[in-house]
């Protein structure tokens, strides 16, 4: 028995097998779980995420992966929303957890001297889709978590720190964890719990379009008291905790997988 055994769960949005979404996903599957998967509706999205959950299916020896159910959502739009969980309904009549493994924001902008400089229209779409998106994702999942469930999103330090670089992202990840915990305040009565874990730097397809990506993980080497940079199978495993039965009675929580960098001081 997995600690997920049983358990139904979405996971949104799987990039490739360098993502964390994609460590969080094998993790579940390794444990139990029955996953649905999200993705970014664009062609070269789908082969990616098919590929992706093939070499999870071989390496975990899931053949269930094989053929997973797959759907787009732009969470950018409430009918693509929409219709991603009305699809998830009538696969998995209800779910135990939902992943918001997801962010953006305009590359041009996520370098040092860049912050000032920002567009609205640039801080406007990366708080939406990198904060905002957790309220409508989660809205939409309630229906199909009649008995509860835990709801998880992804975050980093330069949400509370200023890390030169990440800029207008650090904004919509103090968003996002500020959003996380006034769900769980209204959630919780439904037996909904909802939480945040803040990676340290891993070397994902997003993490690579932040400026100074290289200093971040030489200075987290060098100060860290674990000495040492994280992988993202340390997230997945971490997931896992806050979506099964061992985590049951917490929420409204940010947990750090960062060899303890967010500890030091210098």
């Amino acid at each position: 028995m997995g600690l997920l055994t049983g358990k139904t769960g979405l996971i949104l949005n799987i990039a490739n097998d360098r993502s964390i979404a994609w460590s969080i996903a094998k993790n579940c599957v390794a444990q139990g779980a029955t996953c649905g998967f999200g993705y970014l509706p664009l062609e070269k999205m789908e082969r990616r995420v098919r590929k992706s959950l093939d070499e999870m299916a071989e390496e975990t020896g899931q053949a269930g992966l094989k053929d997973p159910w797959l759907q787009p959502c732009d969470v950018g739009s409430d009918a693509s929303i929409e219709a991603f969980f009305a699809e998830a309904k009538k696969k998995f009549g209800k779910i135990d957890f939902l992943v918001h493994s997801l962010a953006f924001a305009n590359k041009d902008y996520l370098a040092i001297g860049k912050f000032t400089s920002t567009p609205r229209e640039v801080f406007s779409q990366a708080c939406d889709i990198s904060a905002y998106s957790l309220i409508a994702l989660t809205r939409a999942a309630l229906p199909l978590m009649p008995d509860g469930g835990s709801i998880i999103g992804m975050t980093y330090l330069g949400s509370e720190k200023v890390v030169p670089g990440y800029n207008v992202m650090g904004v919509a990840k103090a968003a996002l964890e500020s959003t996380a915990r006034y769900l769980a305040f209204e959630l919780g009565e439904k037996k909904v719990r909802v939480n945040t874990i803040s990676a340290g730097p891993v070397r994902t397809l997003s993490a690579m379009a932040v400026g100074g990506i290289d200093d971040m993980f030489t200075h987290v080497e060098k100060k860290s008291p674990l000495r040492r940079n994280i992988d993202a199978d340390e997230v997945g495993k971490t997931a896992v905790y806050l979506l099964s039965d061992l985590s049951s009675g917490v929420t409204g929580e940010n947990v750090y997988v960062d060899s303890g960098f967010n500890t030091v001081g210098l």
